[in-house]
């Protein structure tokens, strides 16, 4: 069983001894660092064609993705209890310095497989931004003041999403696609000053040696993981003996790292923490809701480019309404929850409003219009809203100050690993389900054209969605075309049989909130008098 980590400091209470100008000072700091987080995971996309034409390497350009999100993931959990005992301004200040060095250096990279490099860089800076930023709340305000902060967090995310995609383009158009990484440098270094001129040490006041054993098997047990996730499967198979191999390591790393966390003094994860119902239902909760959100909205262009008929480009602003409806139920819940006091209820009806957004979505048919896919969008997005940032708040309230930076940085790690499971498993549906619709909808058509047009047309290229040869002869089709509506019939049936699955999940969500214990929000950050709540 654990021991304590010993105290060595007076733990001071940050919310009553800080003025209200210097708390708005490092929320700035800090809302600004998270938002080169933000901001690089749109702005680069963008600028991915560029990159290939200059670096080439286009066998290598998955990882510029993969490799910053298996190194952003697998650090989440460690920073945020490094933060605890080390206090969140040392570790944020860590992550913006590596996060402004691994963007500088994608910046000058003259290979693709130095990009990849630098983007790795990128992602373990980028994880002490993120897990820290969502912790440094709980250290300025008590619970019941913090439910009306918590929607900016999300409004930093639905602006970076809006603005990151143009300036990207802007930016690889006039300038050069490096300037998407030297970007971040004047931002971060705003950020840097920010934190060193107001932000305090925001530590809990415990001291503890750090737990590298624990650290080890936690990245041995995630990043296998997530590699056996997201490695494209039609060069790894699932049957493979490298997937296989990479889920046994994830399964006996895993195993390793529950042994060694129940006698490490000072765990990463403390595992008493599952004994504290709130914790455990938020966790559940955090993988349900990432495997339904982010795994089903991946699959929202591909509707719209081969169902709708918009351009690559028309189909990425499709996000913009949902990301809309996130911030406003996000702000709309956390400002109920700071009037009443109370978030079971308000938790509950935004995940009944998402199985609605996504029964909504199942019912798509080839004949909707690219509005009526934006007000499903909205619906979605306004019944997501509320979940992730009052989740958060939730988990904060229910254990002691020391613990708030871990079981933060667990709802996010869980979270992650919800989506990248969400996005593997909705894609064998989708790819299972295209199969089955080409062979029974495309083929008989393909069969009937002239053998002149036949020979022009590759069934293959057709299912990935992708461009080529065979989209761009199917594009100069009329839309009323026999061909044609079967592609556009196929992948509407495909996709929307993704947001089927995706509404089990968020209705297997709801069930489990169901199980939150509704636990006053504290109104001070000093310990609870009577038995600790991580019993509960």
């Amino acid at each position: 069983m654990n021991t304590t980590a010993t105290t060595t400091a007076m733990r001071i209470d940050y919310a009553s001894t800080l003025s209200g100008q210097t708390k708005t000072f490092i929320l700035a700091g800090v809302l600004l660092g998270l938002f080169l987080a933000a901001l690089d995971q749109t702005i680069v996309a963008t600028a991915l064609p560029a990159i290939i034409a200059d670096l080439r390497g286009i066998d290598l350009l998955a990882w510029v993705s993969t490799g910053y999100l298996l190194a952003s993931t697998a650090m989440v959990p460690i920073y945020g209890r490094l933060s605890d005992f080390y206090g969140r301004r040392a570790v944020l200040l860590f992550g913006i310095v590596v996060f402004l060095a691994g963007s500088a250096l994608c910046g000058v990279a003259a290979t693709m497989m130095q990009l990849v490099g630098f983007r790795v860089l990128q992602g373990i800076g980028a994880a002490a931004l993120t897990s820290t930023a969502f912790a440094v709340p709980a250290d300025l305000y008590p619970p019941a003041e913090r439910a009306r902060y918590q929607g900016l967090f999300g409004a930093v995310f639905a602006l970076a999403s809006v603005i990151g995609p143009y300036v990207g383009g802007l930016l690889t158009d006039q300038i050069s696609w490096r300037w998407v990484f030297y970007v971040n440098v004047p931002l971060g270094a705003i950020a840097v000053l920010f934190i060193l001129a107001r932000m305090p040490a925001l530590a809990s006041g415990l001291r503890a040696a750090i737990d590298w054993t624990g650290t080890a098997l936690l990245i041995l047990a995630t990043v296998p993981l997530l590699l056996g996730l997201t490695l494209d499967k039609s060069l790894y198979p699932w049957s493979s003996s490298l997937i296989i191999g990479l889920f046994l390591l994830a399964a006996v790393s895993t195993t390793g790292f529950i042994l060694v966390e129940r006698r490490a003094p000072a765990p990463i994860i403390p595992l008493d923490l599952f004994r504290n119902r709130t914790f455990t239902v938020v966790v559940l909760a955090s993988l349900l809701t990432g495997a339904a959100f982010f795994g089903a909205i991946v699959f929202i262009s591909l509707f719209m480019v081969n169902v709708v008929g918009v351009s690559a480009t028309a189909a990425g602003t499709t996000l913009m309404p949902l990301t809309m409806g996130v911030v406003a139920g996000a702000f709309t819940s956390s400002m109920i929850v700071q009037r009443l006091g109370r978030y079971k209820v308000p938790m509950l009806v935004g995940y009944v409003i998402s199985i609605i957004g996504f029964l909504l979505l199942s019912a798509m048919d080839a004949s909707v219009t690219r509005s009526g896919v934006t007000w499903r969008m909205i619906v979605l997005g306004l019944g997501l809203g509320p979940t992730m940032p009052l989740l958060t708040l939730v988990v904060q309230n229910a254990v002691s100050y020391d613990r708030v930076g871990a079981v933060t940085a667990a709802r996010q790690f869980f979270m992650q690993i919800g989506s990248a499971v969400g996005i593997a498993v909705f894609g064998v549906v989708l790819t299972g389900a295209l199969t089955s619709e080409f062979r029974s909808r495309v083929g008989p058509q393909l069969a009937q054209l002239p053998p002149e047009v036949r020979a022009q047309l590759d069934l293959e290229q057709l299912r990935s969605g992708q461009g080529g040869r065979s989209a761009g002869l199917l594009a100069q089709m009329d839309l009323q075309s026999p061909l044609r509506r079967a592609t556009r019939e196929a992948f509407a049936k495909s996709v929307t049989r993704v947001y089927r699955y995706a509404v089990f999940l968020a209705a297997a969500s709801l069930l489990v909130i169901l199980a939150l214990p509704e636990v006053p929000l504290r109104t001070t950050n000093l310990p609870r008098a009577g038995p600790p709540v991580a019993a509960e």
